[in-house]
């Protein structure tokens, strides 16, 4: 059994929280709270993996991440 450790990006706005792997192109759900998101995102990841082996498609992989705000001001 393979692991994978993926990064997530959840936000928050009016409607809810929206989450996404930014590794896996496509990959995003919603949740009426942080953890549903958390939950639906953990099962998008799983499913979409799982695809890709049954594609024979290649998982790609991650080894470092940056994230932090900018402020545009117009």
């Amino acid at each position: 059994m393979n692991r994978f450790l993926l990064p997530v990006i959840i936000e928050k706005d009016e409607e809810g929280y929206f989450a996404s792997c930014p590794t896996l192109q496509g990959c995003y759900t919603q949740g009426d709270s942080y953890e549903e998101a958390l939950e639906n995102i953990r099962d998008a990841i799983l499913l979409h993996i799982e695809d890709r082996i049954a594609s024979g498609e290649e998982i790609p992989s991650f080894s470092n991440m940056s994230l932090t705000t900018v402020e545009v001001q117009v």
